[in-house]
């Protein structure tokens, strides 16, 4: 629908310089040419799109609205490729213009549709510079928790949309592989393990992660080994062989156990971390030193920050370096931002940069974005932007943990999603007296408890908190998984019967609608484009989930109210292309949110 609504409003600007040729002029040398101001139709039966710029043009044209619009009209119905393109224009009100599209034209988008594989969403031209997405996260020696579900599934996300609008996407695990926990970490392993920095795998992720706890509790108690593990960090950071050994052995370990995860979500990443931008910390100082933006504060250095206007910010300031000499976590991120933007080959050349991680770090990355424009690190077309999520929580509104108090492993909570789906799948086929072999079952167990997961989380407004429910997620009726691979299921089932499931299929030319609800279905299909571009430029990946929601339940009251398989031809083929479009729509956006569909349930 984005093809047409450009083509349309190209033709009303033409209708508008038409019609008001002196202020047209005007507007343009002002670098505000006149804006038709066309939208989609407020209520379906105001037709197709909307054009409210009738309304803001009263007062610089001092003509009432009406008469605008009537002018705009007259230049429309004037014109052979609007008649083409739409039915004759309406007034409405105190000066909207009504378009609806014509009935063979909408016909004509469906087909053009079913032969693309894109299905109608275009790729943005010559792919351009980098798009950076910075998920996930974890840290290294901690094993992956419920905290880290809802970086890895929206980045995940966002970066799928991303690739197929056609951007290239660094998808970056920032993962926690440096700092001063390492001294801790690698003084302890040294003490209790010795044997682990010659010997492969002595040391699996259960004993690391019980490694850290031990090794925390003697920083915080023992005085000795705290002064030990200062020192161990200073010999990791000046390149000591044995501490440099010590902490690959740590990452490597941690890697394997993530991948495990990454590979069971569908989830593709390359691991840069904290260490990789190490070397460029003391550029990032001389930098802020030299636009005069460094501060000593107590012996720290730091950027104070500016609030509105220009005046000083009631925000602590950011500090690049402490009063000791080492650096922190802000230095680190303005170091990758530096980096990110650069051109190559001493940067990725990025124009995007999307950080997705919790809401309790706004400030944090509020503070250090202001730094690195000030710094002039973001290029004038660059964008830096934090996408922001809410907690998961429990039924009972509070932070999700254990029976125990612990916070949930990610690795348990998606086992026991897999296990429920398939403790439900086994009770449903013994009520259908069902026989399904164990690969069927393990299939279809793993694949709707692991999609149950993401689309629980996806399917929410990133910005808000959301309690986690097994029941609701795995619930074959609402806006679930289960439900909407179910209507796949179901409408590939009966796109089969009808013929209109093979690469190929033959369908009536010019297709052919005539009822309401297949008119509903075929304008609920054409705007899949203009979501995919919402989703690219809002980075709300729960505004899909809503439009294929949606879908199904459109597709259901067409196919519950308008025979398809019993039809007569051109009906009977025009409504199994809207069965086969509805089946590649809900496919393609699944698969945009890392959700695979089932031929079988």
């Amino acid at each position: 629908m984005l093809r047409l609504a450009e083509t349309l409003n190209t033709l009303l600007v033409g209708a508008l310089e038409s019609a008001f040729p002196e202020a047209s002029a005007a507007a343009r040398v002002a670098g505000a040419p006149l804006d038709p101001q066309l939208g989609p139709a407020s209520k379906p039966e105001f037709g197709d799109f909307q054009a409210n710029g009738a309304l803001a043009l009263a007062r610089p044209l001092r003509l009432a609205p009406r008469a605008i619009a009537s002018a705009i009209v007259a230049q429309l119905e004037a014109d052979p490729a609007v008649a083409a393109l739409c039915l004759p224009p309406e007034i409405a009100g105190p000066g909207f213009i009504n378009l609806t599209l014509r009935p063979e034209v909408l016909a004509a988008e469906v087909a053009r549709c079913l032969a693309d594989p894109r299905l109608g969403v275009e790729a943005v031209a010559g792919g351009g510079a980098p798009v950076v997405v910075d998920f996930s996260s974890p840290n290294i020696a901690k094993e992956m928790h419920v905290g880290h579900l809802r970086s890895t599934i929206i980045g995940d996300a966002l970066a799928r949309v991303l690739e197929f609008r056609g951007h290239p996407v660094l998808r970056l695990n920032h993962v926690g592989d440096w700092g001063t926990q390492f001294g801790m970490l690698i003084t302890h392993l040294k003490q209790v393990a010795p044997e682990a920095l010659d010997t492969a795998d002595a040391v699996d992720l259960g004993d690391l992660v019980a490694f850290y706890r031990q090794a925390k509790a003697r920083f915080d108690s023992d005085d000795t080994f705290q002064a030990t593990a200062r020192e161990e960090v200073v010999k990791l950071q000046s390149g000591d062989p044995t501490s440099r050994r010590a902490w690959q052995l740590l990452c490597d370990q941690s890697r394997r156990e993530f991948q495990r995860l990454y590979d069971r979500l569908d989830i593709r990443l390359d691991e840069r971390g904290e260490s990789f931008y190490n070397p460029y910390l003391e550029a990032v100082v001389a930098d802020l030193a030299a636009a005069g933006l460094l501060v000593s504060d107590g012996g720290a250095q730091c950027v104070f920050l500016e609030g509105e206007s220009g005046a000083a910010s009631q925000s602590p300031p950011v500090i690049v370096r402490k009063s000791d000499g080492g650096f922190n976590y802000a230095t680190t991120d303005l170091a990758a931002i530096r980096y990110r933007f650069a051109a190559p080959p001493g940067g990725d050349g990025a124009r995007r940069v999307i950080y997705v991680t919790d809401a309790g770090q706004a400030s944090h990355f509020a503070g250090v974005f202001q730094v690195a424009r000030r710094a002039g690190w973001i290029p004038e077309d660059g964008r830096l932007e934090h996408v922001p999520f809410g907690l998961v929580q429990g039924e009972d509104g509070k932070k999700l943990k254990t029976r125990s108090g612990d916070t949930v492993r990610l690795k348990e909570l998606l086992d026991e999603a897999v296990e429920r789906c398939e403790a439900d799948l086994r009770r449903r086929l013994a009520e259908e007296e069902r026989q399904e072999d164990g690969a069927f079952i393990q299939e279809v167990a793993t694949t709707v408890g692991l999609a149950a997961v993401k689309y629980a989380d996806l399917s929410t407004n990133r910005i808000t908190n959301y309690q986690f429910s097994f029941d609701r997620m795995l619930a074959l009726s609402g806006n679930t998984a289960p439900y909407l691979l179910y209507a796949v299921v179901r409408i590939a089932g009966i796109a089969r019967k009808g013929g209109a499931d093979a690469a190929g299929a033959a369908f009536p030319a010019p297709l052919v609608f005539g009822e309401p609800q297949e008119w509903a279905l075929v304008r609920q299909l054409l705007q899949f484009d203009t979501v995919i571009l919402e989703v690219e430029q809002e980075l709300l990946p729960n505004r899909l989930c809503s439009y294929l929601f949606e879908l199904s339940q459109v597709f259901n009251r067409f196919y519950d109210q308008v025979p398809v398989l019993k039809a007569e031809e051109p009906a009977r083929g025009s409504r199994l292309a809207l069965c086969r479009l509805t089946a590649d729509t809900l496919k393609l956006g699944l698969g945009l949110l890392g959700i695979p569909t089932l031929e079988r349930m």
